[in-house]
């Protein structure tokens, strides 16, 4: 919560209507210490301060007293614990008892007082709520990017495991699908290899309103001029707003380059390129956008990643 917010305490009387609502909504103590336990599962320091062996109102007032003392930390779990309760309308345990219905009078004019204090205390709900979401929000980016690292990971692992793959051909169309799924990761819509006619395309993508062809090799040697002029022929029959890209893991030849140094409307990657988005030292969208930036002021189509890191571009 923000500082602001914690210098705001909860009124005494709030506390006293919680303890009284905790004490109450339960009749038997082994299901209001399973509801204890669960509402300060995160807490297990509070946990073993708590002596569970005591009657129903020694723990209430023991928890509060916990939380209540050290209210900048826990005024989340404090304010969670009694909208929780002041949001019961049923009591189950209480309701099986012989005494239930005088014991469900009780408990719903606890829980009646315990949700007027709430209401009282809305100024430091609300901000509550927002710290909360804030919270819910940066755990969520967290996550998602624990689990964006992992996928790459996984990749990486699927990459080095190609470069010992037999099968040169088996390897050619395990790379597209691996392709595939790294452009997938960054929501570029690949999509897989098709075929037009007289001509097979290895695959196609979206990035920032354009649309790339993709020709994706792993051979032996370097790809030369021939294949790229063939690509740039391709390029040129499709729409407007076409561009290309050409993946060779092992990387161009010096004439197919110095061809494609002046006009191009591709741009290229080879290996390091790959590897570098796999390591997560640079992402795939910056890293295209830096290649197009680069074929578009230069008219080259080739970037090597090193260079963009030793910032010589």
């Amino acid at each position: 919560m923000q500082n602001g917010a914690r210098k705001k305490t909860i009124n005494p009387s709030a506390y006293l209507a919680l303890i009284e609502a905790l004490t109450l909504i339960f009749w038997n103590k082994k299901p209001f210490e399973v509801y204890l336990r669960g509402m300060l599962q995160d807490h297990s320091e509070l946990l073993a301060r708590v002596d569970f062996g005591a009657t129903k109102r020694e723990v209430s007032g023991q928890v509060v007293s916990l939380m209540r003392a050290n209210e900048a930390r826990y005024l989340d779990l404090i304010i969670a614990l009694m909208l929780d309760i002041a949001a019961m309308e049923t009591f189950p345990n209480l309701t099986y008892q012989v005494d239930g219905d005088e014991m469900t009078v009780k408990a719903v004019a606890a829980v009646a007082e315990l949700r007027r204090w709430t209401a009282k205390q809305q100024e430091i709900i609300q901000e509550h709520e927002s710290h909360a979401a804030a919270i819910t929000e940066s755990a969520k980016k967290a996550q998602d990017g624990r689990v964006f690292a992992q996928a790459h990971e996984d990749l990486k692992q699927r990459f080095l495991l190609l470069h010992s793959a037999g099968d040169p051909h088996k390897r050619g169309s395990a790379f597209e699908g691996f392709i595939n799924e790294l452009f997938a990761l960054y929501d570029l819509e690949p999509r897989a290899s098709y075929s037009l006619e007289h001509e097979q395309i290895d695959g196609a993508f979206s990035f920032n309103t354009d649309h790339y062809v993709l020709e994706a090799k792993w051979w032996k040697g370097a790809v030369g001029r021939r294949e790229l002029d063939v690509f740039k022929a391709n390029i040129e029959r499709k729409g407007k707003n076409t561009l290309g890209l050409y993946v060779s893991m092992s990387g161009y030849s010096s004439d197919a380059l110095a061809v494609y140094s002046y006009s191009t409307p591709f741009i290229t990657m080879d290996g390091s390129d790959f590897m570098a988005v796999l390591e997560q030292r640079i992402r795939l969208d910056d890293l295209l956008n830096r290649k197009k930036g680069h074929a578009s002021q230069t008219g080259h189509c080739y970037l090597p990643v090193s260079e963009i890191f030793s910032g010589s571009e």
